[in-house]
Parts: structure tokens; sequence; C-alpha cells
């Protein structure tokens, strides 16, 4: 049976989710803006949540969780697009995991403009057709490890962000890249509900990780459009990082000469830096993060420096106190 392992089984919710979002919900229902079917938050419930807890039937398990056909460098299976499409993070809507999906149906992510602009020379605003177009697709099957301490392998498709930075020239002045996201409280509900987060939501790069080809652009998953509920239509993936640095619904890229402030360092600086690589090592302040779930897994796996990606992306670090620069 797929099930949480004891040790996960222990802790709370209030220990797995970030302390300003379980102090925000606490705030919530002291005004009964919360219903009881909300309690669970980090708690897996519905239907991914009973596959978790090893209520589902074990012969559902493999097409329900894993796709054995699409496999990481490491050979790890990826996750279904079922599971991969129906249990994430997306705060705009929700702070419910396997609400999201529902809430984002109706989503309208096309058309859409995406403008790249600041610190370069040829300042862009393109659509989504032109992306499409202008630079070939490809299916990069990288693993996502959450700050939470669950991960997933997921097959995207997309193109690396390098490929458009380069046709905008940045300047020399450039050393970092902002995110934007899309500022809609008609089509986010909490955008207008929960307004102590500083929306929208924002975060950044220093220039190098930004151009690194790891660094993708997704447009797609499972060679289909973006889900709504992934960040249709434009998102980051950073696999190295954890991932709220993969910034959903993207509509500005800028570059800039200070480095920008980000919706979570910005909330709590202490628990989420502005670099936020995986590093086993460095705990975050309420849990390790020595281990992980990888959904559809029983128990608990080691987690990997870099997220396993350490060959790529260690030089970017060198000299750097990988503890205090967190």
């Amino acid at each position: 049976m797929i099930g949480l392992d004891k040790n996960m089984e222990k802790i709370r919710s209030s220990e797995i989710t970030p302390e300003h979002v379980y102090l925000s919900r606490r705030r919530l229902l002291r005004f009964g803006l919360l219903g009881a079917a909300s309690l669970g938050l980090t708690a897996c419930g519905g239907q991914i949540g009973e596959m978790l807890t090893g209520t589902a039937k074990e012969a559902d398990l493999a097409s329900d969780m894993f796709s054995p056909d699409k496999r990481d460098e490491l050979g790890d299976p990826a996750n279904s697009f079922r599971v991969i499409s129906n249990y994430n993070n997306y705060y705009e809507f929700t702070l419910d995991k396997e609400a999201v999906a529902r809430l984002a149906a109706n989503f309208k992510a096309e058309p859409w403009k995406v403008t790249v602009d600041g610190l370069v020379r040829n300042p862009r605003t393109y659509d989504l057709d032109d992306l499409r177009r202008k630079f070939d697709q490809e299916e990069r099957i990288y693993r996502l490890r959450c700050v939470e301490g669950w991960s997933m392998v997921i097959p995207w498709l997309g193109f690396p962000l390098a490929k458009l930075l380069r046709e905008v020239e940045p300047t020399s002045e450039a050393r970092y890249v902002r995110f934007v996201s899309l500022y809609d409280p008609d089509q986010y509900p909490n955008q207008r509900g929960l307004t102590f987060y500083p929306w929208p939501y924002t975060e950044g790069l220093r220039i190098d990780e930004a151009m690194h080809d790891l660094t993708l652009l997704v447009t797609g998953l499972y060679g289909k459009p973006l889900p709504n509920s992934n960040g249709a239509p434009l998102r980051l993936a950073v696999p190295w990082k954890y991932g709220f640095k993969s910034i959903k619904a993207i509509v500005k890229i800028e570059l800039v000469a200070e480095q920008p402030k980000t919706l979570w360092n910005t909330m709590a600086p202490h628990e989420y830096g502005f670099y936020s690589n995986v590093n086993p090592n460095r705990p975050h302040p309420r849990w390790s993060q020595a281990t992980e779930r990888r959904i559809g897994e029983p128990g608990r796996r080691p987690t990997l420096m870099f997220n396993g990606y350490a060959e790529q992306v260690a030089s970017l670090y060198a000299g750097m106190d990988l503890m205090a620069n967190y």
C-alpha cells in the first residue's frame, strides 16, 4: 500500500505548512472565512490524498500515480498527468493543494502576452504563439522538490530561458532577472481575499542562473498545453531550487541591476532565502530538509544536493557559503 511514513504521520500540518500560511489560515478561521473542509492544508485528502494514505486499490496505483514510460536521468518514473495537475500549490486560487484544479478550471490563459524589458537592448512583448513558434519546444523531465518536503518527477515542455534572454540582449548592467505573475483578482480569488500577501507573485534569479541551460520557460506538460492548475500558459522551471522559485502565469520578465524582492522572501526572509537552492544540509527553521516524500511512494527518500543537479549547477555557487546564502 502507498502510505505516509510514521515520521510524517506524527508531524502536524502546522509544522509542514509555511508558518505565515498557517497563521494566515488561523486568522481566517477566527473570522469564519474558512470552512472545516479546508483544515487539512498539507494533510492529504480527496482523490490524490487517498492514494497517499493507502486507501486506494494497489492495482490502480501504477497508472494513477506514475507513468513508467517517462523517466528522469536517475531512472525514476514521472508522476502521472493526473497527479501533477491535481496536487500543487497555487495560493492565488486556494491554500488547498487538491482544490486548485477545480478552482482554476475556467482561468483564461489565452490570449496571453509577456513583456521582456528593463536593462536590455531590444525590449519585446511576445504573445504565446510567438514563443511557441520562435523557440523550439522540447521535453525536459525534471524533478520538482517542494520546500514543504514533497517531490514529483514532471515531464515539462518548453525552451531554455537563455534563448529568450539572448534575443533581448541584456546590457552589462543587468545582474538579475525579475519575474512577475499575473495580477487579476477577478480570476484569482485570493488576490482579493488574502490582501496581506504582497501580490502579484514575484520571483528572481541571478542572471547566470537564468542563463543556465537547465532553466526552462514552460509552455506544456506531457506534450499538452500547460494546465491552468500548473501555471498556464507560461511558468518557470528551475529544477535545482525549491519549487516556489518556479513562478507561474508569467506576464513580465525584467532585467535589473539590484537583487529583486520576491514574494516569499519578503513575507518570511528567515525561512525563504533569495537563492532557495535545494540543500539537505540546511534545515528549514521548522523542519528538516534531509529527506522528502515522493508523491506516490511509500516512506521517504534522501534529498539530493541541488535536487540531484549538482554536477550541472554547483559551479554557479563556487566560494559561496551555502548555509548562509540560502
